[in-house]
Parts: C-alpha cells; sequence; structure tokens
C-alpha cells in the first residue's frame, strides 16, 4: 500500500512541525508524502510503532523510494503564500506567477522554474520512448524508461522541495557502473564508443535526442544553481551531469544487443 501526501493532509488541518500522523502497518510513503514528512518534521506512527524523522532541517538523499508510479509533484502549505520578490503575501497569483516551493510564488522567468520547465519536458520525451520500446519489443529498456521517468518526478521533487536528488539506479546498475560503462563500453559492454547516423533504428535517435537534451538541461541547472558548494543545488547538477551518460548508457547497450 502506498500512502500520499494528500492521504497525510487529510490527518491534519494545518501542517505544524512535529506533528503525528499514522499509516497502516507495512504501507510505503509516496515521494511527495516523503517530502511532506521531511518538511514538516513529522512522526510517524505506523499502526503504533512510531517513527521520528530528523526534522525540516536535515532532508537527506533517498534510495529508490522514488521509483514509483507518477503522483502531482507539488503542493501549497502554511499560511498565505508569499512572493519570493518582494516578500509580500499572494491573495490572487498573477498569471506570470508560479510556485516556486511550498511557502513561496516566483516568476515565470525564475531559473528554477525554467530548469522545472525543461525536466517536465524531458519526462514528457522519456515516457513516449518508453512507449516506442515497447512497441519494438524492447521490454528491458522500456522498464529502464520508467525509471529514468520516475527518476526526472524525483529531481523535480528535489528541487521543488529544497533538498538533495537521491542517486539514479537502473536495475542491477548503479551510478558509478553507468559512468564505467560509458568511458569503457568495450571492457563492460563489449562494444566501441557510438556514433549514430540517418541508418540507425528509430529508438537510437530518439535516445540520443534524450541524451542530447539532458545535456542542455544540465547546462540551465548550473545557471539556477551556480555554487558548487550549493546545499541540494549541487546535487541536482550532478544527477544531470550522470543522466546524459544513462541516456548513452542505454543507446550502447541496445547497440550491444543488437550485435549479439
Amino acid at each position: 500500500m502506498i500512502v500520499t501526501e494528500a492521504d497525510l493532509r487529510d490527518q491534519l488541518r494545518r501542517p505544524t512541525a512535529g506533528a503525528r500522523v499514522t499509516v497502516p502497518a507495512g504501507a510505503r510513503l509516496s515521494p511527495s508524502a516523503t517530502d511532506f514528512v521531511k518538511q514538516w518534521g513529522l512522526v510517524v506512527s505506523h499502526d503504533g510503532a512510531v517513527t521520528a524523522t530528523s526534522g525540516p532541517s536535515s532532508p537527506a538523499p533517498r534510495e529508490r523510494d522514488w521509483d514509483t508510479a507518477s503522483t502531482f509533484p507539488v503542493h501549497l502549505a502554511g499560511e498565505v503564500p508569499k512572493c519570493v520578490s518582494c516578500g509580500s503575501p499572494v491573495e490572487h497569483k498573477a498569471d506570470a506567477l508560479t510556485q516556486l516551493n511550498a511557502a513561496h510564488y516566483a516568476l515565470k522567468t525564475h531559473p528554477r522554474i525554467r530548469l522545472r520547465g525543461q525536466v517536465d519536458s524531458l519526462h514528457a520525451q522519456v515516457l513516449l520512448i518508453q512507449r516506442l520500446a515497447r512497441q519494438h519489443d524492447e521490454p528491458d529498456l522500456a522498464q529502464d524508461l520508467g525509471t529514468i521517468a520516475a527518476y526526472c518526478r524525483e529531481l523535480t521533487s528535489a528541487e521543488y522541495n529544497e533538498r538533495p536528488v537521491a542517486d539514479l539506479h537502473l536495475r542491477d546498475w548503479d551510478a558509478e557502473r553507468i559512468h564505467q560503462a560509458t568511458h569503457d563500453p568495450r571492457g563492460v559492454l563489449g562494444v566501441e564508443h557510438l556514433t549514430i547516423d540517418q541508418d540507425a533504428p528509430e529508438l537510437q535517435h530518439w535516445l540520443n535526442l534524450a541524451r542530447a537534451d539532458s545535456r542542455q538541461i544540465e547546462i540551465t541547472a548550473l545557471e539556477a544553481f551556480p555554487s558548487p558548494h550549493h546545499p541540494y543545488g549541487a546535487s541536482i547538477c550532478h544527477a544531470f551531469n550522470r543522466l546524459s551518460s544513462t541516456f548513452y548508457f542505454l543507446q550502447l547497450r541496445l547497440f550491444a544487443s543488437e550485435r549479439a
């Protein structure tokens, strides 16, 4: 059973730091519910067994709890949200404003909002490639693309909730092994570095496009979080660096399977 943020909010008229919420024994929290618990430092009771969180000041990256079905990623919290530019409460949101985080609005030209929009486009692209992989009878590739789609949602959740992002894993491949495979494809996968042309299969072109787009998004992330010491932005920038490598890894592995 998956407990969502909406389920937790139903138990609380108004979130307060350290409040107690109850979930059924054995239930798992969705990514947004996990963020909600950490944001408010909630105490989670699993039908009597209590788990105290570390509180809102010390969020940490998750492992694989982000690899779940899609849920709506952003919510308002607290009193009337404020404008991030002037600090005034926003009673009526103008068209040019959107949520920056749970308590603030920002102009849609804000660097983080631009980044968020590009991640949204990449997420849509990954879902399309996943569908094409299924149509081309590539179930393993489709499964990995589903994981990457979930990771796009994890990236949005981390940016919105202002916390470090979790590491990306594909089934038996962790981020370090993927990175190694893209630098030594012959040693790891038994194929040379890959370049494609007009004769390459359709899926190779789509994966190559996603790889190129993720490299551009990394630049946008670096513009939004320029400091390598940013408490959570640095991990997001690094994640996009590794995400582009992950798409190249999928290209290499698809090429290797075609040659087998």
